[in-house]
């Protein structure tokens, strides 16, 4: 099987569905736990689940989201033919594309952060265990869990452009790239409130997820 444009738009196609699964709305519901769009924020992300008091939910939400992001890029890499960096990159942007605008909740998802990691550990390992890293430690010595995130997907592009050591232009960097502003973009709320320092921390009421 040839890497045409048809191939291309059915990996992207599969990755938009997969990635459009809503797990954190799913998970919530099933525990009982209602609709997770009518909680905190709004949004469907692990970060609002824990608002709901149920911490396994929540990790159960960020690993499945990020699960779905990793499956995808690698079942791309495995079962398309051609270039594989091509697949795994249309692969990437895809699934990060349909968590953050799911067709089944009228295109209103989350923001992308925990599928996004996903997509970058296949992609490249190292890369994705450095952009872990840096979320976690922004995250802690701010207490501000967006600054964590924003901060890894600031460094991520250049970060993949220096491990790969492949132009920033060749479809991985590429794709990180476009992963990384689609998550700012869908972090501009937050964004906002950390210029003027309103964003609230870890433990505090937040709309930030």
């Amino acid at each position: 099987m040839t890497l045409s444009h048809p191939n291309l738009l059915l990996v992207a196609t599969v990755a938009y569905v997969i990635g459009s699964i809503p797990f954190g709305l799913i998970l919530t519901a099933l525990g009982g736990g209602g609709d997770i769009r009518q909680i905190g924020s709004g949004n469907i992300g692990a970060t609002n689940v824990l608002r709901t008091g149920r911490k396994g939910l929540a990790a159960a939400t960020l690993l499945l989201d990020a699960l779905k992001g990793a499956m995808e890029v690698f079942l791309a890499l495995r079962f398309v033919g051609g270039p594989p960096s091509l697949a795994m990159a249309v692969a990437a942007v895809s699934v990060v594309v349909g968590h953050c605008f799911p067709v089944w909740l009228g295109f209103r998802g989350g923001k992308g952060v925990a599928t996004g990691l996903g997509t970058i550990w296949v992609l490249c390992w190292p890369v994705g265990v450095a952009c872990c890293v840096v979320w976690l430690a922004v995250a802690r010595i701010s207490r501000i869990s967006s600054a964590g995130a924003l901060s890894a997907f600031l460094v991520a592009p250049i970060l993949m452009v220096v491990v790969l050591g492949r132009g920033a232009s060749s479809p991985i960097p590429v794709a990180t790239f476009l992963i990384a502003l689609l998550i700012w973009v869908r972090h501009y709320s937050n964004i906002v409130r950390l210029l003027t320092g309103n964003e609230p921390r870890v433990n505090a009421k937040t709309k930030s997820s």
